[in-house]
């Protein structure tokens, strides 16, 4: 058993971690307040590599695979968790393409993602009925001829404001429950997809989330992902991806908190010494150091599987729901430890609170991942 990245792995991530000390931390805090991600910066990521990690090279991706791709964002969500959400959908969207589109498909939308042609791809999937439970969406997608019709609406959709291309999911068969679900790619300004208001959330404000309006949006019959009915499997094969991706994401701000909060121990003088020094401030440092550590080796062991192409549904639930929950008692710890300061916006901790709260909610909230667990331990997946 070999916990060391091999070589390749480690250029990677320290790429990303120079690319996030340089572009993205100093940045951080204004994109929290403007709510505005900086265009150039996704596409200097895609230039190195970033927005197409485990896409072969022929159609533009940089093959590094899926272990690079979860160091890369543990990076990157340490110095902006607005560009790592936007960068965990990006790379979601180009396999998900890779994996069940037409050779036309590939070759047409995948390089503009990598290239950064397209800032971002967006995964719509969400609707306002339609959360956890994908089943009971209302988007119709009707046959006519050689089109589909789509009617209906998404909501909390990443990206929305900045994708080139979306992956959208709609009823072919409005009595099939999941298995009348369907995908299919819409590209930015098609007739009658509207891309609507940028919600103001609690956290990662930079990282835009729109309502989508489809009315009388047709789409020519090659635009269907995989076959009519496939929808609900596709979800769920690209969000057991994805949650690699925001177990990734939320080990970045984790660690990002803690080790704000460890130097600022260390130079806090109370009752004439540094609270590093007391038990407490201690026992907090060592409990989320330990926490963080056993999150990402639960997050890295699904990116292995992934990698090697064995299951890995149940490992990637079990690393997304322990390093978002982790993650978020870091940050409380971490801010805990500043006290009065950590509550001020003068200082990074109350940005990592709020950015890592909706880990825990997107991607399937803890509470799907514990059903899908024990789902998969019930059904005798047990090593």
């Amino acid at each position: 058993m070999d916990f060391f990245p091999t070589e390749e792995q480690k250029m990677i991530q320290q790429m990303a971690r120079d690319f996030a000390e340089r572009e993205l931390k100093p940045r951080a805090a204004e994109i929290d307040t403007t709510r505005l991600l900086p265009l150039p910066v996704l596409k200097a990521m895609a230039g190195l590599g970033m927005m197409g990690m485990n896409i072969p090279a022929e159609y533009g991706g940089s093959q590094t695979g899926v272990v690079s791709y979860s160091l890369a964002m543990t990076e990157i969500g340490k110095a902006c968790a607005s560009t790592a959400v936007t960068m965990s959908v990006t790379n979601m969207v180009a396999e998900v393409i890779h994996a069940f589109g037409r050779e036309e498909h590939r070759r047409t939308y995948i390089p503009r993602i990598c290239s950064g042609e397209y800032p971002s791809g967006a995964f719509a999937l969400s609707e306002s009925t339609a959360g956890s439970d994908p089943s009971s969406m209302k988007t119709s997608a009707d046959r006519s001829g050689d089109e589909y019709i789509l009617n209906g609406s998404k909501t909390f959709i990443t990206s929305g404001d900045i994708a080139g291309i979306f992956v959208v999911w709609a009823k072919t068969d409005k009595s099939g429950g999941a298995k009348g679900i369907s995908a299919f790619l819409v590209e930015r300004g098609t007739a009658g997809f509207k891309v609507g208001r940028n919600e103001e959330k609690m956290g990662q404000k930079g990282s835009p989330t729109n309502e989508i309006s489809i009315e009388e949006c047709r789409l020519p019959r090659d635009s269907l992902l995989g076959r009519e009915g496939e929808g609900f499997k596709i979800a769920m094969m690209a969000l057991d991806g994805g949650r690699i991706g925001i177990g990734s994401l939320a080990v970045g701000i984790g660690l990002a908190a803690l080790e704000y909060a460890t130097e600022y121990a260390k130079n806090r003088i109370q009752f004439g010494k540094p609270i590093s020094s007391f038990q407490a401030i201690q026992w907090m440092i060592a409990d989320s150091f330990t926490e963080l550590e056993a999150a990402r080796l639960l997050v890295l062991r699904a990116a292995h599987r992934k990698g090697k192409s064995l299951p890995f549904t149940r490992e990637a639930s079990m690393g997304k729901v322990y390093a978002t929950e982790t993650a978020n008692r870091v940050c409380y710890k971490a801010l805990q430890i500043l006290g009065g300061y950590g509550y001020m916006k003068e200082y990074p901790l109350e940005r990592h609170s709020r950015d890592c709260r909706g880990t825990t909610i997107y991607e399937g909230t803890s509470e799907i991942q514990r059903l899908v667990i024990a789902r998969e331990i019930l059904g005798g997946n047990l090593v």
